[in-house]
């Protein structure tokens, strides 16, 4: 898209140099070479101050160093214009009538060449500005949102975490699997009430909260789906992300296949090797089922966002999608 942008705004212009700002005494043709090799050595310095004097200088808000980067690539593309011009009027356009000496042609490129690369600076850094300031508007928005939709979760976690209490109290004793589910469910709201509210968590919490998970799963679906969680004797004593394996487990039981005549399964196991936690869960899915990832949801594209946060270069992250079965593999660089 930018590289496209460029092309339009370069044409753009040199048709208004051709057209607009056409010496009349000079012919069209004449006009079209001269304007177009003006405006090549306009860009010229116009690309050396974006890719080198610009992010050097400018943003290091090293202003004098800048200003004399640009004015020496001002004056480096008027020195070297003038035996461009020299060439054309003595061997392409040796019949315009027209002689410049030496001197009046630097100051003539330098002038023409100091103004419009200001001018195109200019215009760069106000639009870049613009954008700057509309990214930093979206991101207080999100923020804003972010804060909200947090106060909004405290406050409907501690409703139903009051009501839980009540409910368990009325379920029949001897339906064991019910307030086992309930009490697992209320395990799980006190965990992201009370503890998720940092960066980073105990291990061993992050997963009493998993196995809490997975055994209401379990009992719903009964013995139609073979569950494996295998959490090994290593994976304690550490801290991680909290709610970051969470999305990819939901996934697993959301697309999990359901055949009679052919196992249906959900394996997930976490292992710590030295300095890195490895996780592993895959689902059988049914082919109609199509991609097991949720592309409405926000589940895994926000725990894609918060590893390149958090773990930025620590962490592997591959997904497996066959017709069959659905395999995510995560491996995280411990702190």
């Amino acid at each position: 898209m930018t590289r496209w942008f460029d092309i339009l705004w370069w044409a753009a212009l040199y048709l208004f140099f051709v057209f607009i700002l056409q010496n009349r005494v000079i012919t069209l043709s004449r006009s079209l070479t001269v304007q177009f090799c003006y405006l090549a050595f306009i860009a010229a310095n116009y690309y050396f101050q974006v890719l080198y004097g610009i992010p050097r200088f400018l943003h290091r808000k090293q202003y004098f160093l800048f200003v004399t980067f640009l004015v020496a690539g001002i004056v480096s593309t008027a020195a070297l214009r003038v035996p461009l011009v020299v060439y054309m009027n003595s061997h392409v356009f040796p019949a315009s009538g027209t002689s410049q000496g030496l001197t009046s042609i630097f100051y003539s490129s330098l002038l023409n060449i100091a103004v419009w690369t200001i001018i195109i600076l200019s215009i760069k850094l106000i639009l870049d500005r613009m954008l700057l300031q509309q990214r930093l508007d979206k991101v207080e928005k999100e923020k804003t949102k972010a804060e909200l939709d947090f106060l909004n979760a405290q406050f409907n976690p501690h409703f139903l975490f009051n009501s839980i209490n009540s409910i368990y109290a009325h379920i029949d004793k001897r339906n064991p699997t019910a307030r086992n589910m309930l009490l697992s469910f209320s395990e799980m709201l006190r965990y992201q009430l009370y503890d998720c509210n940092t960066n980073y968590i105990s291990v061993d919490k992050e997963m009493s909260y998993i196995r809490n998970y997975v055994a209401i799963q379990q009992a719903r679906k009964e013995s139609r789906v073979q569950v494996c969680l295998t959490i090994g004797d290593s994976v304690t004593g550490f801290f991680i992300t909290p709610l970051l394996f969470i999305a990819f487990i939901e996934n697993a039981f959301k697309y999990v296949s359901d055949y009679e005549d052919k196992d249906n399964r959900v394996v997930i196991a976490f292992e710590r090797k030295d300095n890195e936690l490895l996780f592993y869960c895959h689902n059988t899915k049914e082919a109609r089922n199509g991609s097991s990832i949720d592309h409405k949801g926000i589940g895994i594209a926000n725990a894609r966002r918060r590893m390149a946060l958090q773990y930025p270069g620590r962490h592997a992250l591959n997904i497996v999608d066959n017709e069959d079965i659905y395999e995510v593999t995560l491996n995280l660089q411990l702190l």
